[in-house]
């Protein structure tokens, strides 16, 4: 079955970079991967002295996209500037199924044209990575409904029960009693024959997608082609140095952050986890000569002007520093909360609530905001701390509130 990559392949040849060697090329593709099967393979590949067809398949589940979903882009991204040929694939059939992967309960699903309308924003913020001109974009509807049933039932022939039933999260979710859904199992043979229809040399993909891609190599075998090369990525951590990055858990830097944001949530990173950003996110090390503050300013204005330009980039930074570096905050560029919305019987702990949710759209609860920022100091009114949650709160016309490191409003 020819897929629509083959004929695209042609349309764009590339150079292979001729100031690196293979094996040179090889130290600089490996880096921060956490598993190669096998670097001796894509060795191998590299001194064919063609573009490699490097593969990344995304399902556009959402409209939008954080950097944890971008350490994959970067690393397609490292082999796109080698010379080699980036194929994004949107999963408009598979994301109406749903990815299981590292999933404890079945996805709910998804309309085609949902997945579409995600794949415009999802793709739009891909190639502020990417050189959209050398990506060749392929969709797997395009081959999955074309298939006829009886196509489907010979995929399903070649993997049997017992090597689906050994991924983990399946595993994990059948002994703990909970369902897995009979089209779920279809999910990693429909990935596996999307690295046939690319004709795939190397497969990019977190550390979850390793048995998927797997999958890919065993079909590519069965129909005479050569294997893919194995490559998959950490998943990153959130902000919180901790957990993986999500936005359920709040701890996410989204590529459609606003840019202050998006510096001021990089700047609240831990030294240890810096060095991890570099290499995942930048693809690079950190110059151990810096300052550690210089040296995370650097990458969060680095990461920002990818996003949204050097200017608004440098804009971030003067604005951080303005509001944090230099501890000017009645100077800096504040969300504003009107003084007209505060109820009557106002205290510390309801206008926190009040100003996180209406300037910032972050619910915190009062919990949280007794432990984490009133009681050990980080609320404050023009610089005066604010430890009590149940005492009444006035403010005037231009009054900063703190929040928080990264949080502050202005009252009018």
């Amino acid at each position: 079955m020819l897929g629509i990559g083959q004929s695209r392949a042609m349309m764009r040849p590339q150079a292979i970079s001729q100031t690196m060697s293979p094996e040179e090329q090889l130290t600089v593709l490996t880096a921060g991967a956490a598993k190669v099967l096998s670097e001796k393979e894509l060795l191998e590949k590299l001194k064919l002295g063609r573009p490699l067809r490097i593969k990344l398949g995304v399902d556009p589940t959402a409209p939008d996209i954080h950097f944890g979903h971008t350490v994959a882009l970067e690393k397609l991204r490292q082999f796109q500037e080698l010379g080699h040929q980036a194929v994004l694939l949107i999963g408009d059939f598979t994301a109406t199924i749903g990815d299981p992967s590292g999933r404890s309960a079945t996805r709910p699903p998804l309309t085609r044209d949902e997945v579409l309308a995600n794949a415009g924003t999802y793709t739009d913020q891909a190639f502020k990575i990417l050189d959209k001109d050398q990506t060749e974009i392929v969709y797997n509807g395009d081959w999955f409904r074309k298939m006829s049933y009886e196509e489907v039932l010979k995929l399903n022939s070649r993997v049997t029960m017992q090597q689906m039933l050994q991924r983990e999260d399946f595993k994990n979710r059948i002994d703990k009693g909970q369902e897995v859904r009979l089209h779920e199992l279809q999910y990693p043979i429909m990935q596996g024959w999307d690295s046939v229809e690319t004709r795939a040399d190397v497969e990019i993909g977190g550390t979850d997608q390793l048995f998927n891609i797997l999958v890919g190599r065993d079909f590519q075998k069965e129909e005479g082609l050569p294997q893919q090369v194995v490559m998959v990525l950490p998943l990153l951590e959130g902000l919180d140095g901790v957990r993986k990055m999500s936005k359920s858990y709040d701890n996410y830097v989204g590529v459609s952050d606003e840019p202050q944001e998006m510096y001021g949530k990089l700047m609240s990173v831990s030294d240890e986890l810096m060095d991890r950003y570099y290499q995942l996110l930048l693809g690079e090390e950190r110059d151990s000569s810096q300052h550690p503050m210089d040296a995370k300013k650097f990458l969060a204005e680095r990461l920002t002007g990818r996003y949204h330009g050097k200017d608004a980039a440098k804009a971030a930074r003067a604005d951080w520093d303005q509001r944090f570096s230099k501890r000017d905050l009645a100077a800096a560029d504040l969300p504003d909360l009107l003084l007209a919305e505060l109820p009557g019987d106002v205290t510390v702990l309801s206008v926190a609530a009040l100003a996180f949710e209406r300037c910032y759209g972050i619910k915190k609860s009062n919990g949280e905001l007794r432990k984490q920022f009133i009681i050990p100091g980080a609320v404050q009114l023009n610089s005066v701390k604010l430890t009590d949650p149940a005492a009444a709160f006035s403010a005037e016309a231009g009054d900063v509130l703190k929040l928080s490191k990264k949080h502050a409003v202005k009252f009018s």
